[in-house]
């Protein structure tokens, strides 16, 4: 007996009944589709995706290790470290893996606003969480591939030690701070109407913030009041800890320096999801 349905009844055969989702759980094969669209969208570039920001940061190192004779250890913690051990860390997590995860998600919903194929966003059958988790993942994509490219030429750069004391810690610290970037450009890009407001959000916030966070100082040295800034300062507890998983020391305690990033990336991936779900700015 044939195991085909008679002819008439192929729609029967791949249609569900109305009101049954055909779909149930997790969309896997949507969410891989468009993390795998976002991910081949930044390499389709990789010269400035990928290659600029890893050469950018070790142009940082470069200047500040070689070009200003900065050659003074720092105290950190109690401890005390040559200067270029010092700020390796901090370039790579802030200039490498920060910067690269905010552009590539600021990016994507922001364009297609801008050129009008929004839709292909949010018509696929995906929901709020597939599509926020696929647009987050890519930005970290892009966020580690860049940060491994740093953290390889500085290992072989003379002169610089950058070998992994905790590795659990440079990883969690690396994905609390790409997470947090991440969301900051899916958030910057439901908001922008224009390339100018991501543009500002990255000039008055994001480079501001990353430059006054202990990446080329130790807060310790600072004023009282200076030090009370870089303490509320997200930036300054994600190069800390990331800092701590290389050289084993850090300028705060790395538990709360984790539970505060961690507590922020919740806040805003819930904002997000609700934005996202409530379809502001994003729906006409």
């Amino acid at each position: 007996m044939s195991s085909q349905p008679p002819i008439g009844q192929y729609g029967s055969a791949i249609r569900a009944a109305p009101g049954v989702p055909v779909i149930r759980n997790v969309n896997w094969g949507g969410l891989r589709t468009l993390y795998i669209k976002e991910v081949r969208r930044f390499f389709k570039v990789h010269l400035q995706t990928i290659w600029a920001p890893a050469i950018t940061t070790l142009l940082f190192l470069i200047v500040f290790t070689v070009a200003t004779g900065a050659k003074r250890p720092v105290e950190v913690g109690g401890a005390v470290l040559p200067f270029a051990d010092f700020i390796a860390p901090g370039l790579i997590i802030s200039q490498g893996m920060m910067g690269p995860a905010f552009a590539n998600a600021s990016f994507s919903l922001l364009v297609g606003k801008i050129q009008g194929t929004i839709v292909d966003y949010l018509q696929p059958p995906l929901s709020t969480g597939e599509l926020l988790a696929a647009l987050v993942g890519g930005a970290m994509t892009r966020a580690f591939i860049v940060g491994a490219i740093c953290w390889l030429a500085m290992a072989l750069y003379p002169g610089v030690h950058v070998f992994p004391r905790h590795p659990g810690a440079i990883l969690w610290f690396g994905f609390l701070g790409a997470m947090f970037l991440s969301l900051l450009g899916v958030l910057t890009s439901i908001w922008a109407e224009k390339f100018d407001h991501a543009a500002a959000v990255t000039n008055f916030v994001i480079a501001p913030l990353s430059l006054l966070s202990g990446t080329f100082y130790s807060v310790d040295r600072l004023a009282p009041a200076f030090r009370a800034f870089s303490h509320a300062n997200p930036f300054f507890y994600i190069i800390s800890g990331f800092r701590y998983g290389f050289v084993g020391t850090a300028d705060s305690p790395v538990l709360v320096g984790s539970l505060v990033i961690f507590a922020i990336d919740v806040a805003l991936a819930a904002l997000c999801y609700a934005l996202l779900r409530r379809g502001w700015k994003l729906k006409s």
